[in-house]
């Protein structure tokens, strides 16, 4: 009997990935509605560079390591965009959190550069006006 882990894994097959369906784009998960930005890097990055999006969503930081222990925290009826500097913790978590019985989990793939540019003010502007 396979677990909810293998369950995933077995789905996770080219069509899965080539489809992108495990991601989201960050200007577009910060135009959508009733979402949740779950930032799993390290307490010293989100110390460093801080990522509020108050204009946006609500935002979450849970380093990668604490997850399974803050599961709770975590909301199951909002999207939830998970984030990371480099994608490699975006995934584990994404996965983890599908595993968990989490049904709207994206990855915001990228890392800053995008993230960045999604919130250029040009773009901030349209957002809250």
């Amino acid at each position: 009997m396979m677990n909810n882990l293998e369950e995933l894994i077995t789905q996770m097959d080219f069509e899965y990935f080539g489809t992108g369906k495990h991601k989201m784009d960050a200007s577009s998960f910060l135009q959508a509605e009733n979402t949740l930005f779950l930032d799993v890097r390290a307490k010293e990055e989100q110390e460093t560079i801080k990522i509020p999006l108050m204009h946006h969503c609500s935002v979450l930081e849970i380093p990668t390591n604490e997850v399974p222990a803050r599961i709770n925290e975590i909301p199951k009826d909002k999207l939830i965009g998970v984030f990371c500097s480099a994608g490699v913790r975006a995934v584990i978590i994404f996965t983890y959190l599908k595993s968990m019985g989490f049904q709207n989990v994206k990855v915001i793939p990228g890392g800053y550069p995008p993230l960045f540019d999604a919130i250029m003010p040009g773009k901030l502007y349209k957002k809250i006006y």
